[in-house]
């Protein structure tokens, strides 16, 4: 694969000119990446402003907020890699509450989050209406392939190397190299940046 070595503000502004380009209609914007390791909430926070100067509402939404409780979670043990990959998000609730009401048809009101993983209840959040042309950026981890209907995904990549180096959570790889093998996610993203150093991203050019 080929990448472009760019600057993470470069990075953000030819991001925000790419999602400001999308159907003025309500779309959601996936940034996935390995928690931890790869920022992905910072990429997703740094193109809500840019966003908003060029006329796009912007509103934020993190998967670790539509997490399933813990005694779903960790019915396997705090430390399983494969309830982590299968078991950990709750990819009904997020498709339900955040991405069907962008839909043609839908509500358009979103639940900003579900569940409070820490405290481990429900954070009562109110329904946010999103304004034509809105824009809703949800970052997390193993977004992708799981039928989640994103308008634009952009997949924060590591090598093998770096992701045994960056991930805090060392019991967690071997969830992530499945993903890598089974849903391959930079083959579904619409936009790759290799992160092996987040002070120097990378860009891939097909």
């Amino acid at each position: 694969m080929r990448y472009r070595p760019i600057s993470p503000a470069v990075l953000a502004e030819e991001l925000t000119e790419r999602i400001a380009a999308l159907p003025g209609r309500r779309i959601a914007v996936a940034v996935d990446g390995a928690a931890g390791a790869t920022e992905t909430a910072e990429l997703a926070d740094a193109l809500v402003d840019p966003l908003r100067l060029r006329g796009r509402a912007a509103l934020r939404v993190s998967a670790r907020d539509f997490l399933r409780p813990a005694s779903l979670r960790f019915e396997h043990g705090r430390t399983n890699p494969e309830a982590r990959y299968t078991d950990w998000l709750d990819i009904g609730a997020l498709r339900r509450e955040v991405l069907d009401p962008l839909r043609e048809g839908g509500s358009g009101e979103i639940l900003p989050s579900l569940w409070d993983a820490e405290r481990d209840r429900a954070t009562r959040a109110k329904r946010v209406p999103v304004p034509e042309g809105g824009v809703v950026l949800v970052d997390g981890e193993l977004l992708l392939g799981a039928g989640l209907a994103f308008d634009l995904a952009v997949h924060l990549w590591l090598s093998p190397a770096a992701l045994r180096r960056r991930v805090p959570d060392a019991w967690a790889i071997p969830a992530y190299e499945r993903y890598e093998a089974e849903a391959d996610p930079s083959s579904l993203a619409d936009v790759v940046v290799r992160v092996d150093d987040p002070r120097h991203p990378a860009l891939y050019t097909p």
